[in-house]
């Protein structure tokens, strides 16, 4: 009694904003599957082209009452996603998490320098990567992806407000339940994720998800130590994130506790 269905949500992003817990803790949900691998159908050419059954054969299986939801952080910054997405599914509902900028352009180079300290290639340090002769390099892509007023912007034009829900990814990870209760709502699912399937992990320092006599932590890439920025250049992020995320609350009709 089971088939694979074209997901009915889905979590655009954003990159390094808890996507990845926000998918872990949403499969606790009996109402829920998900895909297992970020699937870059919208936002990457070559896979779009293969499809839109190629883009179902990834998908679980999944029972007529549950609810199948993939997620790729590349489609909040992706140019083409809006419109593809659209053109799927133009009543689809969609989750976006977000964190505070600045947090997410550090998270965002700090990934990217693990993984060439992995593959023993070259690396920089932050403060060389994020000013440029003296001023902040606004043309580095991790900044450009915090410009979340921008990559709205381009969502707005395509769907209504009130089919995207935006999850505040600085809560998610200190307090998980009443960020997950308002997914439930969202999507218009029984309330049926509970405290009991979090516990706080000391030596992580995040939370665990624990559900159907399993307990799971996310990868030992989540939560790396992020290094330590100079306040100068963090006070230049920050004073170039306020006006555009003055204008991103305007857009959304809501306030985030964000320098």
């Amino acid at each position: 009694g089971t088939s694979r269905q074209i997901p009915q949500t889905i979590i655009i992003g954003v990159r390094k904003g808890g996507t990845r817990a926000l998918l872990e803790m949403l499969d606790i949900h009996p109402n829920i599957v998900v895909a297992a691998t970020e699937v870059h159908f919208f936002d990457w050419d070559e896979n779009y082209v293969k499809g839109i059954d190629w883009y179902r054969s990834l998908m679980p299986f999944s029972y007529g009452n549950q609810i199948t939801i993939e997620k790729t952080p590349g489609y909040f910054t992706s140019p083409q996603a809006p419109e593809r997405i659209h053109d799927m599914n133009s009543s689809i509902k969609l989750l976006l998490i977000l964190r505070d900028p600045t947090e997410r352009v550090i998270s965002d180079y700090t990934q990217v320098y693990y993984n060439r300290v992995e593959s023993h290639k070259p690396v920089q340090l932050f403060e060389d990567i994020v000013i440029k002769n003296g001023a902040l390099n606004t043309k580095y892509k991790a900044i450009q992806r915090s410009l979340y007023d921008v990559h709205m912007e381009k969502w707005l034009k395509h769907f209504t407000l009130d089919q995207i829900h935006i999850v505040d990814g600085n809560t998610l990870i200190k307090d998980p339940l009443p960020e997950l209760q308002k997914v439930e709502r969202f999507l218009n699912l029984p309330s049926r994720i509970m405290s009991s399937n979090f516990y706080f992990n000391q030596t992580k320092g995040f939370y665990c998800i624990r559900s159907d006599g399993r307990e799971r932590c996310l990868h030992e890439s989540k939560g790396r130590p992020h290094p330590l920025v100079n306040n100068t250049v963090l006070e230049q992020l920050y004073s170039y994130f306020r006006e555009h995320n003055a204008k991103f609350y305007r857009m959304v009709n809501h306030s985030f506790d964000w320098h």
